[in-house]
């Protein structure tokens, strides 16, 4: 078992990342002072799979849970869920000291962290995810929102999780297609902050890709570890944290244009990543044998790397983009990368070189 401090003084919390670390949930709760009535947040395709031995192990603690379940996929992730989630936890009669469990991969941690932080005011949280993209990065660093039609992770808010536990056990049931997708995101790491960490990605992929226990519990670990500095610095992203949406803008604005569910998030990132990548050669003097060797990591990983786009598609994806978070007096604005782990933000771009990068 390994454990990853996120340092924000008062708030600060623990990623216990480890094997069947779940089952010691309850005692968990216990020892953070929560009080008995509590939600487990989760979806159709999770919680026939994991909710029987969480439920049993915040029973055993002395807990009154009860279970709300989403629909799986990323079109749960809306305000219309939201609302569902708000009613279950009135019938229940949750109050300020009570709590909810994500469990589920990312769309459920951004549902339940965006319903803890505004229900009652904000209640305490615990995540619990599920799928390797949300073990190594959203259920970190207190990120919670929903989508709108027009854009992802448009409603949101700031709230940090009081506890994540990364059990390497509920991996085990991950479809392939969606393990290899959270590998986009421990190669953002790699790039992004750790060079050397890159290098042991081009070394143990392989282990990785095999679900290896130590390797698997490594990457984790270490993915954890780089959001938690950044986290720690930089909260609400007035600057460094940025450099965590690296492939972000486009890739974000491809799931939109393509239709929740086309692309897994992994998938359009590892795109975004790729095209950034190649706009930091023309714009940053990154150099061409660093590009390739990205783009041969993700191929390696069984992930996308361009995307032929039509001029409607063209259209749409810039009007998505310039919905961005990270947009600053209209303008769409890049993390882009000197070297390998050493990036750069708030970097324009023209657009004529986004459409040269996406292609292949």
């Amino acid at each position: 078992m390994r454990t990853v401090k996120v340092p924000l003084g008062a708030r600060s919390y623990s990623i216990v990342i480890g094997r069947r670390v779940a089952d010691r949930l309850g005692r968990a709760c216990a020892k953070l002072g929560f009080s008995p009535k509590c939600a487990v947040v989760t979806d159709t395709q999770v919680g026939p799979l994991h909710s029987a031995r969480i439920l049993a192990s915040l029973r055993k603690a002395g807990f009154s849970p009860v279970v709300v379940t989403v629909p799986a996929g990323e079109t749960a992730k809306c305000l219309e869920q939201v609302e569902i989630c708000y009613r279950a936890l009135a019938r229940h009669r949750l109050e300020r000291k009570s709590f909810l469990v994500a469990l589920g991969g990312g769309v459920v941690g951004d549902l339940a962290g965006f319903v803890a932080a505004t229900y009652l005011r904000g209640i305490p949280f615990i995540q619990l995810p599920t799928t390797l993209v949300a073990q190594v990065d959203s259920s970190v660093g207190g990120k919670t929102g929903v989508n709108l039609p027009d854009g992802k992770n448009l409603v949101g808010a700031f709230h940090q999780p009081r506890l994540v536990m990364c059990d390497l056990a509920t991996l085990d049931s991950l479809p392939e297609r969606e393990f290899r997708a959270g590998i986009a995101e421990i190669i953002k790491y790699g790039i992004i902050r750790d060079a050397a960490f890159f290098e042991q990605l081009e070394r143990d992929l392989d282990r990785l890709l095999a679900r290896e226990e130590a390797a698997l519990g490594a990457f984790v670990a270490r993915s954890c570890e780089i959001k938690a500095e950044v986290v720690g610095l930089d909260e609400t992203e007035t600057g460094l944290r940025s450099i965590l949406n690296f492939g972000h803008t486009l890739g974000h604005a491809l799931e939109t244009v393509a239709g929740y569910g086309r692309y897994l998030h992994g998938e359009a990132i590892a795109i975004g990543q790729v095209a950034a990548a190649r706009l930091s050669a023309e714009l940053l003097g990154l150099p061409a044998e660093a590009v390739e060797r990205l783009q041969a990591l993700f191929a390696r990983a069984g992930l996308p790397t361009s995307v032929s786009l039509d001029a409607a598609q063209k259209k749409r994806l810039l009007a998505a983009m310039q919905l961005d978070k990270k947009v600053s007096g209209g303008e769409i604005r890049f993390v882009l990368a000197e070297a390998i782990g050493e990036v750069r933000w708030g970097k324009r771009v023209p657009e004529k070189l986004i459409w040269r990068a996406l292609a292949p």
